[in-house]
């Protein structure tokens, strides 16, 4: 398998350097290896007709520096460093388009749950990667499951904090979802009421309202999920933040998830119960053309939420094919 069929690609940015895929490696006795410390961010570059851009990269590098601040995780790199260490690591591969994977990890060479005085290391990796949910999904649709695992109790883990050990319930959830035959699988809160996907918010459409879970229901805060309730503003539709009790799921006229791998998928079913008339609705259709328009830069970015990426003179022009 070559680096592109499998998503890789050459350069990685290791704590300010652009390094070679192969030499980004850290040791099996890495803290982070035996105790899950590490956060990070999903961040998409879009081609754009007016080269690559990266959205929303401001706003996920403030996230990731949240994370480091909720898990007490020392950051040595600003905000400013973070932005520009994305633009480089998209540069240095000559990508048009790709996701990348900020990571921070604990590492070191000692043993032992306490955290203190392990080094800390900041990666920027950029990744081959289409829809997140299947080839058809954007369009067509995926068909989910109510997992019989529950997101975290408030006290318990940070669910603000975007942390690697937090996606071990993710990880039970999507197994157990794809096992029964599902693509995916929608978490409930530690009190019973609707949380989330495995790695994507939700949102629920009845009656011309839109409802999503707050957070306080033990979700990440979602910056495609931030984007998608300032889309629905914009183009005129109520947007309820509140609990949301299960039985909704199966009354809703439309349902959809959003995530940045996932961007807006629609939720065709859940349970075997068809959402609606079974497929996406006009309230999923509009947004979802607005939002997947703004990244492409076919619509006007008047949120501002594109940063550009000037690549290499020597990347050749993209490939289009005529009619």
């Amino acid at each position: 398998m070559t680096a592109r069929d499998s998503g890789r690609t050459t350069t990685i940015w290791r704590d300010g350097e652009l390094v070679p895929w192969a030499d980004a490696n850290i040791h099996v006795m890495s803290h982070v290896v035996h105790y899950g410390s590490s956060v990070f961010e999903g961040v998409r570059c879009y081609e754009t007709p007016e080269g690559p851009a990266i959205f929303r990269l401001r706003d996920h590098m403030r996230r990731l520096l949240d994370s480091c601040r909720i898990y007490r995780i020392p950051m040595r790199h600003s905000l400013e460093a973070l932005q520009q260490a994305c633009i480089d690591t998209v540069a240095a591969n000559g990508l048009r388009h790709c996701y990348l994977r900020p990571v921070v990890v604990r590492t070191g060479e000692q043993m032992g749950v306490l955290p203190t005085g392990v080094p800390v290391e900041t990666f920027v990796i950029a990744w081959r990667w289409g829809a997140y949910l299947g080839h058809d999904a954007l369009e067509q649709g995926v068909d989910v499951c109510v997992s019989s695992w529950r997101r975290a109790a408030p006290d318990s883990f940070p669910a603000l904090a975007k942390a690697g050990g937090n996606y071990l319930n993710s990880q039970l959830t999507k197994m157990e979802a794809r096992g029964d035959g599902y693509t995916e699988g929608i978490t409930l809160d530690s009190f019973g009421f609707v949380s989330e996907g495995s790695g994507e918010n939700l949102f629920l459409v009845r009656d011309g309202v839109l409802y999503t879970p707050g957070l306080g229901a033990g979700i990440l805060n979602g910056i495609t999920r931030d984007s998608v309730v300032r889309l629905a503003v914009d183009l005129g539709y109520e947007v309820r933040e509140q609990t949301i009790p299960r039985e909704m799921l199966y009354l809703a006229d439309e349902l959809f998830f959003t995530g940045t791998a996932a961007e807006l998928t629609p939720i065709r079913s859940v349970d075997r119960v068809e959402v609606g008339a079974g497929g996406p609705g006009p309230i999923t259709r509009a947004l979802q053309a607005e939002f997947l328009g703004i990244a492409r830069g076919t619509i006007a970015d008047r949120h501002g939420w594109l940063t550009r990426v000037a690549l290499p003179a020597d990347v050749p022009e993209p490939v289009t094919a005529g009619r």
